[in-house]
C-alpha cells in the first residue's frame, strides 16, 4: 500500500509540472519565494507518518508530500511509525491513542472536524493532523497546505476546525449524453440541457456512460476535497432514469470509487414517476403499497452495487416534471416512500423546494411566482420524516442577480434544510463576464430572517442552529467543462472555491475567500493580490448595474417566442420583454407609467407576508424598503424618488453607465499586471474582460434604450439615444448588404443592423472627424454556428481581419443582444475624408452581420 502511495504521489507531481492553463485552480502549489521556503523548512518536519489505512488518510498523505514538493522544494520521507526525530503525522483521534497516544490531544473535532496541533515529545516537534474521522484528516491536510500557500505560520499550531453543515454537495447536472429508449426526458429549460454553452464537456461522461478516462474526475473530485465538498449528485436534475437500471451500476462503481478516494459520496437524482416509467407498475401514486415496496427494492438494489451512496436528491411537479399532484397528493406524501427506503441505509432524500407554475396568467394580478416555494412547502412543516431535507434557493425565483433571501427559511422550523446556490453563472454571464457569486451569497446568508425578533441569519437556520434541526447544509448547482479550466473561465473558478468555503464556515468574508483564491491561484505578488481581489470584489455590483438593478432581476433573454409557441431563451443576452406576458413569472411589469412587482400585503400579491413581522415591516413600506430591492416588491412610477434622492428612471440610466464603465476598467486593470502573470493566463482572462467590456456596453445602451422610449423620459445626462462617433450600419453605404430588424429591436442600435445575403458585403462610410490617432469599434454579431470572415479597412488599407467563430450561449442564428460582439482596433491613423470600410463573407447560417462602427480618440 504505501509503495503504491509513493507511486501515486510522483505521479501527481509529475502532473504538477505542466504549463499553467488554470487546470490546477487553486491547488497549483506555486514555489514560494527563498525567505518563506527558509521559514517552514525550519519549521516543517521533513518527515511524514500516516497511522490511518483509511483511504482518504492516503490521499492526505500524498497530497501532502505533492504540495510541500511543490511550494517548498524537497520531498518528504515516508515512515510507517512515530519515532524519536519529530514528523508530520496523519490519523484519527482513534489511531493516535492506540499507536501514539503521547501525540494525542484530549477531546475531538466533531464529524468531519480537523486538528492541527504541533506537538513536542522528548525533544523531538510534531505537527499532528487529526480528526474525529479519516475525512476530518484530509481535510487537515488541505488546511494545512492553504497555511503554508498563504504563507500563514504553522508554529505552534492549535486549531480546530469543523464545518458548519453536515451537507456540502453538489448538483453536478452533467448530462449523460447519447440518449437511449428508455431515456425520460420531460422538462423544458436550460436544466434539460446542462444549462451551459455549447462546448461543455462533462467530466463524468462520454456517449453515454462514464467516462474511459477518469484521471480528469480523480482531479476534480481532488479540488472538491480541498474545499470541503463531501457528496456530489452526478447527473441532471431533471433525471435521467438510465442512472437506476443495473447495466449502469458498474458506471457508478467506478464513479464512487474515484470520490470515495476523497471523501464525497455520491447522491443520485431520481425521477418520481420511475415505479411507472422504469418498474412497468401502472401508478407512481405515493400512497400506493406497490410504489413504496418497488422504491424500498431499487433503494436496497443500489446500494448492493454503491454501499455509501449518500441518497437521492428529487425535483418534482416543476417545469413540466412529474410529481404528487398528479394524484392530488402532498409534496410531504411525496417524500415519504423514497425518505423510508433510504432510511435502513442511513440516506438522505433532498427535496427541491424549486416547485412552481410555469403558467401562470400575466393579467392576474395576485399571481406570483415568488410565492410559490412557501405556498408548497410552508402547510407541510413538520410532515417530513428525519431524513428528508428541503433544498431551498437562495431566493424566490430563480438565481436572478438579485431577489431577497427567500421566506421558506424562515417558514420551515420543523423540516430540515439547505440552501441550493448556483455555483454555474447561469444567469450571470455564463462564465463569459468576471462574476464573483461569493458576495451575492453573503447577501442572503447573513440577512437576519428576525425569526421571532430575535437575530437569525440564514446562514444559521440553514445549520440547524436557529431551529435546531440535525441535517442541513449547502447544495451548490454547476456543471464542468474538460477545457482545461473546469469552468469556462479561470475567474469562474473562485465560485467553485468560495461556495466550498463559504459551507465549510458561512462566516468567513467575501475579502477573506477572494484573496485566498487569489493567493493560490495567481501568487503572493502584493499588487496581483489587491488587484484581482479588487477586481472580484466589485463584479457582481456591476454586473447587476449593467444588466437588472434596483431589484428588476436580470432582464436577461429568460424565454422566447416561436410563432404561438414560447421556448427557452439563452438565459445570457439582454431583452427586457422576454419575460414578460408569459407563464414563466419571471415578471417585472414595465409599461409607460411605470415599473416594478406589487409583492405587498396591502395591494399586491402579499409575498412580503410570507416573511417574519419585522422584515416583512421593512419590505412593505417604500419609506423603508431598500432601494436594492425596491423594483422585485413594489411598483412605482418611473418619477418616484429612491432613497438615494434619484428618481427611478435616472438611476436605472446611471447604474447602467457606471456597471459598463466598471466592466471597462477592469480590462485597464488587468493590463496593468502584465508581467507579473503567466502569458497563457494572461492572454485567456485580457480575452474574457475584453468581451464582457463590449456586452456591457451592448447591455447598458439595449436596456437604456428601452426604458427611455417605453417611459418618454429622457436621460438627464444627455448620454442614453446619443452616442458620438457611432456610424450605423444601415446608413453606410452598402454593397450586398440589407438592412434588418429583431423582435427585441432594444438590442440592435437604431433598431437595426445589416446582413449579408451574397457571398461578400461591404458597408462604408467617409469619416469627418479631426485627424489623429483613434480606435474603432465594430460591433457584429457571432452565431452559434458558422464563421463569417471580417475585414476592416481605412483609406483602402486592411487594418484588421478576423472570424467570428467564438462559442458564445445563443440559441438562434439571428442578430440580437446574445449574439452582439464587439471587435476593437486601436491606434489607427486617420484624417478627414477617408473612407471607412467593413468587408464581411459569410458561412451559414451566419450572415456577417453588422450593427455599427464606432470611433473614439
Amino acid at each position: 500500500m504505501l509503495t503504491k502511495l509513493l507511486l501515486l504521489a510522483g505521479c501527481a507531481g509529475d502532473l504538477a509540472l505542466h504549463a499553467e492553463t488554470g487546470y490546477d485552480a487553486w491547488l497549483r502549489y506555486a514555489r514560494l519565494d527563498a525567505a518563506a521556503q527558509r521559514q517552514y523548512r525550519e519549521t516543517l518536519p521533513p518527515v511524514i507518518t500516516t497511522l490511518s489505512r483509511a483511504e482518504t488518510a492516503g490521499a492526505a498523505q500524498q497530497e501532502l508530500i505533492r504540495g510541500v514538493r511543490g511550494l517548498l522544494g524537497y520531498t518528504l520521507r515516508v515512515e510507517e511509525r512515530v519515532s524519536g526525530e519529530g514528523a508530520i503525522v496523519l490519523g484519527t483521534l482513534a489511531d493516535l491513542r492506540q499507536a501514539a497516544p503521547q501525540l494525542a490531544p484530549a477531546g475531538g473535532t466533531g464529524p468531519e472536524g480537523y486538528w492541527l496541533r504541533t506537538v513536542t515529545d522528548r525533544g523531538a516537534g510534531y505537527l499532528v493532523v487529526t480528526g474525529d474521522d479519516a475525512r476530518g484528516v484530509l481535510y487537515g491536510a488541505f488546511a494545512l497546505l492553504r497555511k503554508i500557500s498563504l504563507r500563514e505560520p504553522v508554529a505552534g499550531l492549535d486549531e480546530k476546525r469543523a464545518p458548519a453543515g453536515s451537507i456540502r454537495w453538489l448538483n453536478l447536472w452533467d448530462g449523460l449524453g447519447r440518449a437511449t429508449a428508455r431515456t425520460v426526458t420531460q422538462a423544458p429549460g436550460p436544466a434539460n440541457q446542462d444549462f451551459g454553452p455549447m462546448g461543455r464537456t462533462s467530466v463524468l461522461w462520454d456517449n453515454g456512460h462514464a467516462r474511459e478516462d477518469l484521471g480528469p474526475l480523480n482531479d476534480y473530485a481532488r479540488l472538491l476535497a480541498s474545499v470541503g465538498i463531501n457528496g456530489v449528485a452526478i447527473g441532471n436534475v431533471n433525471a435521467d432514469l438510465r442512472l437506476m437500471m443495473p447495466e449502469y451500476f458498474p458506471d457508478l462503481q467506478r464513479l464512487g470509487a474515484v470520490f470515495r478516494r476523497w471523501g464525497i459520496r455520491m447522491v443520485l437524482p431520481v425521477m418520481f414517476s420511475a415505479p411507472k416509467a422504469l418498474g412497468g407498475l401502472d401508478t407512481y401514486d405515493p400512497l400506493d403499497p406497490r410504489v413504496a415496496a418497488w422504491w424500498a427494492a431499487k433503494a436496497d438494489e443500489l446500494y448492493r452495487a454503491v454501499p455509501d451512496l449518500a441518497g437521492f436528491v428529487m425535483k418534482a411537479d416543476s417545469e413540466n416534471q412529474s410529481g404528487p399532484s398528479f394524484y392530488k397528493r402532498t409534496i410531504a406524501d411525496a417524500a415519504r416512500p423514497l425518505a423510508r427506503a433510504l432510511q435502513p441505509h442511513g440516506g438522505v432524500l433532498l427535496y427541491r423546494a424549486f416547485v412552481y407554475s410555469h403558467t401562470l396568467d400575466y393579467n392576474n394580478l395576485k399571481d406570483d411566482r415568488a410565492r410559490a416555494a412557501w405556498d408548497n412547502f410552508h402547510p407541510l412543516d413538520g410532515q417530513f420524516d428525519a431524513n428528508v431535507v428541503i433544498q431551498i434557493k437562495n431566493g424566490p425565483i430563480d438565481f436572478q442577480v438579485r431577489e431577497p433571501a427567500s421566506p421558506l427559511f424562515s417558514g420551515l422550523r420543523k423540516s430540515n434544510q439547505a440552501i441550493e446556490l448556483q455555483i454555474f453563472q447561469e444567469y450571470m454571464g455564463q462564465g463569459r463576464h468576471l462574476v464573483s457569486l461569493v458576495p451575492w451569497w453573503k447577501d442572503t446568508l447573513d440577512f437576519d430572517m428576525r425569526v421571532d425578533g430575535r437575530t437569525s441569519p440564514v446562514k444559521e437556520i440553514v445549520t440547524g442552529k436557529v431551529f435546531g434541526r440535525p441535517a442541513g447544509g449547502f447544495v451548490g448547482v454547476t456543471t464542468t467543462s474538460m477545457n482545461g479550466t473546469w469552468e469556462l473561465s479561470l475567474f469562474s473558478q473562485s465560485n467553485l472555491y468560495g461556495f466550498g468555503r463559504l459551507a465549510w464556515d458561512p462566516d468567513l468574508s467575501s475579502l477573506r475567500i477572494l484573496e485566498e483564491w487569489t493567493r493560490q491561484t495567481f501568487g503572493n505578488e502584493p499588487r496581483v493580490v489587491e488587484t484581482v481581489t479588487d477586481m472580484q470584489l466589485r463584479s457582481w455590483r456591476a454586473y447587476e448595474n449593467y444588466t437588472g438593478p434596483l431589484g428588476l432581476q436580470s432582464l436577461t433573454e429568460c424565454c422566447r417566442w416561436y410563432g404561438k409557441e414560447q421556448g427557452i431563451g439563452n438565459h445570457f443576452g439582454p431583452s427586457v420583454e422576454a419575460s414578460e406576458r408569459i407563464g414563466w413569472g419571471q415578471w417585472h411589469r414595465a409599461d409607460a407609467k411605470g415599473v416594478g412587482m406589487d409583492r405587498t400585503v396591502a395591494t399586491g400579491t402579499g409575498y412580503i407576508g410570507q416573511y417574519e413581522p419585522e422584515a416583512a415591516k421593512t419590505f412593505e413600506s417604500l419609506e423603508t424598503c431598500p432601494d436594492d430591492l425596491v423594483l422585485f416588491l413594489h411598483h412605482v412610477p418611473y418619477t418616484h424618488r429612491l432613497h438615494s434622492g434619484k428618481s427611478v428612471i435616472q438611476s436605472l440610466y446611471d447604474a447602467h453607465y457606471e456597471g459598463a464603465e466598471a466592466a471597462a476598467r477592469y480590462v485597464r486593470d488587468w493590463k496593468s499586471l502584465e508581467g507579473l502573470i503567466d502569458e497563457h493566463r494572461y492572454t485567456a482572462v485580457l480575452a474574457m474582460l475584453e468581451y464582457q467590456a463590449g456586452a456591457a456596453q451592448e447591455w447598458r445602451d439595449s436596456i437604456n434604450s428601452w426604458f427611455r422610449k417605453t417611459s418618454g423620459i429622457a436621460d438627464e445626462r444627455g448620454r442614453v439615444g446619443n452616442y458620438p462617433g457611432r456610424v450605423e450600419a444601415e446608413s453606410m453605404k452598402l454593397e450586398g448588404y440589407t438592412p434588418v430588424k429583431t423582435r427585441w429591436w432594444e438590442t440592435l442600435s437604431g433598431e437595426t443592423a445589416v446582413e449579408c445575403a451574397a457571398q461578400k458585403c461591404s458597408a462604408s462610410f467617409r469619416y469627418n472627424g479631426a485627424a489623429g490617432l483613434h480606435t474603432l469599434n465594430v460591433r457584429y454579431f457571432d452565431y452559434p454556428r458558422g464563421a463569417s470572415r471580417f475585414r476592416l479597412l481605412v483609406a483602402g488599407q486592411v487594418v484588421d481581419e478576423w472570424t467570428a467563430h467564438d462559442s458564445l450561449p445563443v440559441r438562434v442564428p439571428e442578430p440580437d443582444g446574445a449574439s452582439s460582439t464587439r471587435r476593437v482596433v486601436s491606434g489607427i491613423l486617420l484624417r478627414p475624408g477617408d473612407e471607412v470600410r467593413v468587408e464581411g463573407v459569410p458561412e451559414k447560417p451566419e450572415t456577417a452581420a453588422l450593427d455599427y462602427v464606432e470611433i473614439t480618440q
